[in-house]
């Protein structure tokens, strides 16, 4: 499986974005968005089914932030409204295994996207 993942920006404060992660095939399996800020650990943004029927968000991007799917259309999509300077970071999908339930953890995840590059200037 090969993800590539698209929509990052320049952005100000209070503005939003939408993020795409388009694989090269079915997945079958749940998804996630993962960020990488400068001198940080990579953390957990948002995960969903593979229904697109159950969905799991950090406490930090919580009611700001929406994952969906397009499974018609291989994608995975992040809309982030009402966007922060600290949400500034590289922003990378993932997927797991055929038939994986959601995940907050990085190791749970076989297949990732490149990242893209979110930066929210204040």
């Amino acid at each position: 499986v090969q993800l590539q993942a698209s929509g990052g920006g320049l952005v100000q404060a209070g503005g939003s974005l939408r993020l795409s992660c388009a694989a090269s095939g079915r997945t079958y399996t749940s998804g996630a968005w993962f960020r990488q800020a400068p001198g940080r650990e990579r953390e957990f943004v948002a995960t969903i089914s593979w229904s697109g029927s159950t969905t799991d968000y950090a406490d930090s991007v919580k009611e700001r932030f929406t994952i969906s799917r397009d499974n018609a259309k291989n994608t995975v999509y992040l809309q982030m409204d009402s966007l922060k300077p600290e949400d500034t970071a590289v922003y990378s999908c993932a997927v797991r295994r055929p038939f994986g339930v959601i995940s907050r953890l990085i190791i749970d995840y076989t297949y990732w996207g490149q990242g893209t590059q979110v930066t929210v200037s204040s």
